[in-house]
């Protein structure tokens, strides 16, 4: 058996197969393209093809997929033809073109004007495809009169270029529009603060107060620490917190509060417990330490300097600039309410040790092994939050400096606030608080950091804090919009830092339900003042 001649002949019909495959394909493609230059060409004799524009057309609109109805298929072409129309009056201005010119600009003017701001072609005008085909002949005649292909890349670049210049212009007006919004207190909120205040004042005296304050200062329970004017976002951590813990009796709430908010936020509380649990409602302004002459950064937000720099009141020149203003202006960041943080001990000195929660967090399980971690001498315990060179020191400070350059590294990692477990008795033992003190002193020109409680954190805790497991504290839902929900499902903590806090309009619609899970919708107080998160 001639197995060699056996095989060669196998081979020929597999590359004669191959060959007739390869030409059905050129053939095709061959067809398919000349589809494209015909329908891209004239866009006149795709449209009378019939009297009107029916849907044999509009299936046909789309080269790559021609078995699909579209519902706005008759809407790309009136948009393609803006575009060839933006193209050729440019070309027929630039030749002395003009009786083409004002035809251009008259059929281009209908085509907008009949285009509106129609999503659908069911939204347009039944005359509207008189309309397509006079823009198609009149463009078919441009087309005759002045097509020059490098011309026409010329100016469709041109066109490019300006969309994306135009799109970063609206991308950074978007940004400043989503830092005001962010920075602005919804109706339904500061509604919701007056009628708890006025409820407050019409209780009794002897109504106005928590019970369990003999709980306050017992080191053998867990006690939290809880620094905020947002009255019902301290409502989801806390009901959120107790919900998710094994015996809530033994958990107490302190939360400190500004004189404006006290009233609202201790009525919140008295009419809706939390379980079992305890709670403190503090205001700072009755710290009396809490003082200028103690404090830097209270001292260095009065001066003049500060006064400028916070509330910028000239005009900026572009929206980079008031984007930074805004930034700058951020009510977290001249609030002692944000920088209280710093001073645990002195705030609570009977006790041990504290676990510290952000206002923009829900708590999905039990926290009380957190007090039973092992922080190795720390005095923070926090989860890290870099990964590669991704929030590293190198981040937040600023290296050019010679105080940072000497004292820290640039890649050590770091980490977040919104869950951290404190020793405190470690804390005195360190002075913590004092080392804090002295870089805030060195920052007066903001020349080691700009903003924020985080750089200060990172400093103050150097080589202080240790690295928690990562499930207890997953960040990013007020920002990132590509958190997987098995992500979400397995934090202990979630946390909503960013802009698109889950209260606010600008909240992403996919993690809404972790917060107001937490938050009955229903409650008098909310409805009365339309809150409907």
């Amino acid at each position: 058996m001639n197995t060699g001649a056996g095989q060669g002949e196998d081979d020929s019909e597999k590359v004669s197969r191959q060959q007739s495959r390869l030409e059905r394909k050129m053939k095709r493609t061959a067809m398919l393209t000349q589809g494209i230059l015909e329908n891209d060409g004239n866009i006149e004799q795709v449209i009378s093809r019939r009297d009107g524009i029916d849907d044999n057309l509009l299936r046909k609109y789309n080269i790559w997929r021609q078995d699909n109805d579209y519902p706005d298929a008759l809407i790309r072409i009136m948009k393609d033809q803006l575009i060839m129309g933006r193209v050729y009056l440019s070309l027929a201005s630039s030749q002395g073109e003009t009786e083409l010119s004002l035809e251009l600009t008259r059929r281009t003017k209908e085509i907008r004007q009949a285009l509106g701001q129609a999503n659908l072609d069911s939204e347009l005008s039944p005359s509207v495809s008189e309309k397509v085909k006079a823009m198609g002949i009149i463009l078919s005649k441009a087309r005759e009169q002045l097509y020059d292909c490098k011309s026409v890349i010329k100016k469709l670049r041109a066109m490019l270029q300006g969309s994306e210049d135009h799109s970063r212009s609206l991308h950074k007006q978007s940004a400043v529009l989503r830092q005001l919004v962010a920075k602005t207190i919804p109706k339904g909120l500061h509604c919701l603060s007056l009628w708890l205040m006025a409820e407050y004042n019409l209780l009794p005296e002897e109504k106005k107060n928590f019970g369990g304050q003999e709980k306050l200062e017992d080191t053998s329970l867990y006690h939290y620490a809880l620094f905020s004017d947002n009255v019902i976002a301290t409502a989801v951590v806390i009901n959120s917190t107790v919900y998710n813990a094994k015996d809530s009796e033994f958990h107490v709430f302190h939360i400190v509060t500004d004189k404006l908010n006290y009233p609202a936020m201790k009525m919140w509380f008295l009419s809706n417990p939390p379980g079992k649990a305890t709670i403190e409602v503090q205001k700072i302004e009755d710290f009396k330490w809490l003082n200028s002459s103690y404090c830097p950064v209270l001292r260095q937000l009065q001066t003049a300097t500060a006064q400028e720099y916070y509330f910028k009141a000239d005009h900026p020149a572009t929206i980079a600039v008031a984007s930074n203003n805004l930034k700058y202006r951020n009510p977290k960041y001249l609030s002692m309410l944000n920088h209280l943080r710093f001073y645990l001990p002195e705030v609570y000195p009977k006790l041990d040790k504290i676990l510290f929660l952000d206002d923009d967090i829900v708590v999905q399980s039990d926290l009380t092994p957190l007090w039973s971690v092992d922080l190795r001498g720390n005095v923070n315990g926090a989860v890290e939050t870099c990964g590669e060179s991704f929030h590293r020191f190198d981040k937040y400070l600023n290296f050019s400096n010679p105080s940072i350059s000497e004292n820290f590294d640039p890649n050590a990692c770091g980490w977040a606030y919104g869950m951290n477990i404190f020793d405190l008795q470690e804390w005195k033992e360190r002075n913590m608080t004092g080392v804090y003190h002295r870089w805030q002193s060195m920052n007066e020109q903001r020349d080691l950091w700009k903003l924020g409680t985080l750089p200060p954190g990172l400093i103050t805790f150097y080589n202080s804090t240790y690295p928690l497991d990562k499930h207890w504290h997953l960040l990013g839902l007020g920002y990132d919009g590509n958190i997987e929900a098995e992500d979400i499902g397995a934090a202990a903590v979630i946390h909503y830092n960013g802009n698109m806090k889950p209260w606010l309009d600008l909240a992403m619609e996919k993690y809404k339900s972790y917060w107001t899970r937490y938050l009955d919708l229903g409650h008098p107080f909310l409805q009365r003042c339309n809150i409907h998160l």
